[in-house]
């Protein structure tokens, strides 16, 4: 039992590549919204800052609740991209419509992923969603 609970915590104590079962490339999420009927581009959903502060980085060790929600997509957008659930698609919706909040209109994501091939790196959809009301995307 001990053995267990040590092995289950090494992953966390020492993070090293080989905890992994494999590596592959992980889905970016974007949005794009629709007001009065103009759309605007895909953008990231959640993207990270373009600085951080020695404290904030330092906070962040400790207490980091929007990496933990995006690491919650992730893993939803993954599962999303191997058998397409109606929780995934309703959680991702209520996480990327939560970002939206405030606005009148619709919006809809998709999740991305890419693949080098030779020294180019493709894009390929994996996921678009339906126009959805902002507001009720999880609806």
């Amino acid at each position: 039992m001990l053995f267990k609970t040590i092995n289950l915590l090494l992953p966390v104590l020492l993070p090293s590549w080989r905890f992994f079962k494999t590596v592959a490339a992980s889905p970016r999420v974007e949005v794009r919204v629709t007001i009065d009927g103009h759309t605007s581009d895909w953008v990231c959903s959640h993207p990270e800052p373009d600085h951080i502060g020695l404290g904030a980085m330092i906070a962040r060790l400790f207490w980091n609740p929007q990496r933990n929600n995006k690491l919650y997509m992730v893993s939803l957008s993954e599962r999303l991209a191997e058998a397409e659930t109606k929780h995934s698609t309703q959680e991702l919706a209520r996480l990327v419509g939560a970002t939206l909040s405030g606005r009148e209109g619709a919006f809809e994501y998709r999740l991305l992923f890419l693949q080098r091939d030779g020294k180019k790196i493709i894009r390929f959809l994996e996921y678009q969603s339906p126009l959805l009301p902002i507001g009720k995307g999880a609806a």
